[in-house]
């Protein structure tokens, strides 16, 4: 089987059409701010990724999605990591869901009936508060209202619905707050984006109005939101790193393609990227075989930063061996070169998770720093 075979089937599979139309326009251009990327993969259902078939979604388990996310990170960075916040706040949804076709399946299926694409809002911006923080939210005769900010937002731009995480008053047993993802639609009055970038940019909620039937409640003892979260944020980082390494997969590709260079050193970077894939599926199999609890997303953060590391070995050495390139392939080189460093960049960052592994490795529980 040929380098990237299985992860290429596999998109081919779940999102006809998708792989073929990316080839037919330059990677600058798919990489550029006028990219037909989205529009592409709205095209291809890829909204509906992660949705069950019963809920009017494609099905994919884990170790698909994590083989979509390589697929595409291959072809264009950028939309990769584009989609990963809306397949986080899919995932995070069909978690929260119920057999009995509930408030949550009718919310999944209206996303993926509508091919819509849900960017997550993380409550970043407040002084001290954790990346799953939820954001401020007081109750009215008509709903919730709810107000906050998040930068960066994947998707700003192109986004139909906001999924921010909320505590609602009054919806406890007694009387007290419960936990809830709200889904916030784009076009609200109260919503405003802006910042720097194509499609990477702050989102604000200034009052914004999210009626009862637009709250997806979920279950967490404790109160803290990381439980409601555990098995999004496990699928986010399984994801995240799929289409960072499909980044830098990319270029071992084309090492691989160049019979001028030593067999010795491509088969060594085909080693080392091969081997990530294989640590993250794993995460991607204990996923599917039982559903992500804490130590699940310890393991997918694990995973994670053992997968930066290689990335820290292998881009630069696939760059190196690539040498003396014509403009056009220089500039799509350091393009994904730029790109596949990137993942350390994202939250959690493994300095800021040092302290919350140690606690949880001495029993204590996972706290998403």
């Amino acid at each position: 089987m040929r380098f990237l075979e299985r992860e290429r089937a596999t998109m081919a599979k779940l999102l006809p059409g998708l792989d073929e139309s990316l080839r037919a326009v330059s990677l600058m251009e798919l990489e550029g701010p006028d990219s037909p990327g989205i529009q592409l993969f709205r095209d291809s259902g890829g909204p509906g990724l992660l949705a069950p078939i019963a809920q009017r979604g494609l099905g994919a388990t884990a170790l698909d999605a994590l083989r979509v996310q390589r697929a595409l990170g291959s072809r264009t960075p950028s939309l990769a990591v584009a989609t990963i916040l809306h397949h986080f706040s899919m995932a995070t949804l069909v978690g929260l869901a119920t057999p009995d076709d509930g408030q949550e399946s009718m919310l999944v299926a209206g996303v993926a009936a509508g091919n819509q694409l849900v960017a997550f809002g993380f409550a970043e911006e407040r002084p001290g508060a954790g990346i799953l923080s939820p954001m401020t939210a007081t109750a009215g005769p008509d709903g919730l209202s709810v107000s906050g900010r998040t930068r960066p937002c994947s998707l700003a731009r192109s986004m139909d619905l906001l999924a921010v995480s909320v505590m609602v008053p009054g919806w406890g047993d007694d009387g007290g707050e419960v936990p809830a993802v709200a889904l916030v639609s784009a076009e609200s009055e109260g919503v405003s984006v802006g910042g720097a970038g194509a499609d990477s940019e702050q989102v604000t909620l200034d009052d914004v109005l999210v009626p009862p039937e637009l709250l997806a409640q979920a279950s967490a003892p404790d109160g803290r939101p990381e439980v409601m979260l555990t098995a999004g944020f496990a699928w986010f980082q399984l994801l995240m790193t799929g289409s960072y390494l499909g980044a830098a997969s990319a270029l071992v590709e084309r090492v691989l393609l160049d019979n001028r260079l030593p067999e010795s050193e491509r088969v060594q970077l085909l080693m080392e990227a091969e081997g990530a894939m294989s640590a993250a599926e794993g995460v991607a199999r204990r996923i599917d075989d039982g559903g992500p609890d804490e130590s699940t997303l310890a393991d997918s953060l694990y995973v994670r930063y053992c997968v930066q590391d290689t990335l820290s070995r292998v881009v630069p050495r696939a760059v190196e061996l690539l040498g003396d390139l014509d403009s056009m392939a220089s500039d799509e080189v350091g393009h994904l070169a730029t790109y596949a460093n990137g993942l350390d960049l994202h939250p959690p960052t493994r300095d800021r998770m040092t302290g919350p592994l140690a606690a949880y490795l001495a029993d204590g529980p996972l706290t998403i720093a």
